[in-house]
């Protein structure tokens, strides 16, 4: 596993004094920058994204929610705080942790061995279908829970989150992440975007009408006219 670049922002000098000792001792991360100015770390972010970013809640001029909405993948947000009850905040705008100051660098390692694992899974390269991992890993409640592939049967987009519905689930799993990321994140030959809200698993299909709904269990998705010419291509591969 590659280094992990980071940065570190935060309002408190002694605070950001005390991350930069926990990352020189930490041998997975490279500090590529600490700040005091949340306006000034935006700055330099833009022109350098990082992979991860510790970032205080409470500043002047930009807190850290607001900031992190600015940010753009692939970097990935570790929020610090003196104040717990922002924690419900910081999963909902998809923070892979929440450190709590006083931080103790145990604390911290944790914090960062998540991030390394979240960033050993997304940049695995695309395998052969026979090669592929049969599962994937979803953030839901401030936890990464491993999903088997097999058991999807389609994806649908609500606004910022996704739901995953699973086989033998009545619920979906609710994860806050995006289309695109979704459609990354699984095998093309296995799953299939087919309109703007829905991705399906090509082989929970029981059946195709004339007006292109596809029945997967108990839904009828349809296929919208800017992705039938990619599905038409799926089914001649399969008719031969």
């Amino acid at each position: 596993m590659r280094k992990l670049t980071c940065m570190i922002i935060d309002d408190e000098p002694l605070a950001v004094k005390l991350m930069e000792s926990f990352v020189e001792k930490t041998p997975t991360l490279e500090l590529a920058g600490a700040y005091t100015d949340s306006i000034e770390a935006l700055a330099r972010l833009k022109e350098n994204p990082v992979d991860l970013l510790f970032l205080d809640i409470q500043m002047p001029d930009m807190d850290g929610l607001e900031l992190s909405k600015i940010v753009t993948e692939p970097t990935r947000v570790i929020f610090t705080t003196a104040f717990r009850e922002y924690a419900l905040e910081g999963f909902e705008v998809n923070a892979l942790d929440f450190l709590l100051k006083p931080i103790r660098f145990s604390k911290f390692s944790q914090a960062v061995e998540k991030a390394v694992r979240w960033f050993e899974l997304n940049e695995q390269p695309k395998q052969s279908t026979e090669q592929q991992l049969s599962y994937v890993f979803l953030k839901i409640d401030g936890e990464l829970r491993r999903v088997e592939l097999d058991s999807i049967q389609y994806i649908s987009g609500m606004k910022d989150y996704m739901l995953f519905f699973i086989e033998g689930q009545q619920r979906p799993l609710t994860v806050h992440i995006t289309m695109k990321s979704v459609e990354d994140m699984l095998p093309s030959e296995r799953f299939m975007r087919v309109n703007r809200s829905f991705i399906v698993a090509l082989d929970k299909i029981r059946s195709i009408d004339k007006n292109m709904c596809l029945y997967i269990d108990n839904e009828v998705i349809r296929v919208t006219d800017s992705y039938r010419d990619i599905f038409n291509e799926y089914l001649s591969k399969l008719q031969g």
